[in-house]
């Protein structure tokens, strides 16, 4: 899996950063890693470079200032591609991706473009999340998958794979999002540009140290984003992605 790199943004996740990297290892001994930290005050950053020190297959990336989720993982991305790996991962530092699903998701992007650690199809679900934090995610994925017309049951989900080629393609002309619209900017592009997308259940569970980046200002532009995409696409025909 030497062809495989996951990319884990990072801001002040100190104490979760160890602990991912650990089980990401355990799952998938010969994958690469990337740390894409925005100078996190914490530390984090130094911590990555002694993970990288460390660890074969850990790299670490640099940038100067937060700009949010979406640009980090457009920078590792960028990085990525321009390595050749074949296979490009997102996972969250705060451990509610589970690394363990990562083989299953790795096996299901040898027959689709992108593949989805999804929550909220078939045999997927969240745990320790407070109820409102549930409902304010289930009504935003029905939002976004009902105004695009997205054919894909999770369609905010962070936990990813892309195939190179599709990436690329997905990023050619830059991307603007930078909060967690960033996943439904993505999908909606894959969709759209055909590609195939698969979705494996998987169990999210909320972080237990740290504190969450999502705030009013996050949410805001995901709104407005997701609306006025729907707006544009309004004239245009349904997405024609599929699903396997």
């Amino acid at each position: 899996m030497s062809d495989v790199l996951i990319v884990i943004p990072t801001y002040n996740e100190r104490d979760n950063l160890p602990r991912i990297v650990a089980r990401i290892r355990a799952a998938v001994p010969a994958a690469h890693l990337l740390v894409v930290d925005d100078d996190s005050p914490d530390g984090t950053g130094r911590i990555a470079d002694r993970l990288a020190a460390e660890l074969p297959g850990v790299h670490v990336l640099h940038r100067e200032e937060k700009q949010g989720l979406g640009a980090a993982y457009t920078a590792g991305f960028r990085w990525g591609l321009a390595r050749g790996y074949d296979l490009l991962v997102e996972i969250d530092a705060d451990g509610s991706h589970p690394p363990e699903r990562l083989p299953a998701l790795l096996s299901a992007a040898e027959r689709a473009d992108l593949v989805i650690g999804s929550r909220w199809t078939p045999g997927g679900r969240v745990a320790n999340w407070p109820r409102h934090r549930e409902l304010l995610s289930r009504l935003a994925n029905r939002y976004a998958r009902l105004v695009l017309r997205l054919p894909v049951a999770d369609v905010t989900g962070g936990f990813r794979v892309y195939r190179a080629a599709a990436l690329a393609r997905i990023l050619r002309g830059g991307v603007e999002s930078r909060g967690y619209c960033f996943q439904v900017d993505l999908t909606l592009r894959a969709v759209r540009q055909g590609c195939t997308v698969a979705e494996v259940p998987i169990t999210f569970v909320d972080r237990t140290a740290g504190t969450s980046k999502m705030d009013a200002g996050v949410l805001f532009e995901a709104l407005w984003r997701i609306t006025a995409w729907a707006f544009h696409a309004l004239s245009g025909p349904a997405p024609t992605g599929s699903r396997s």
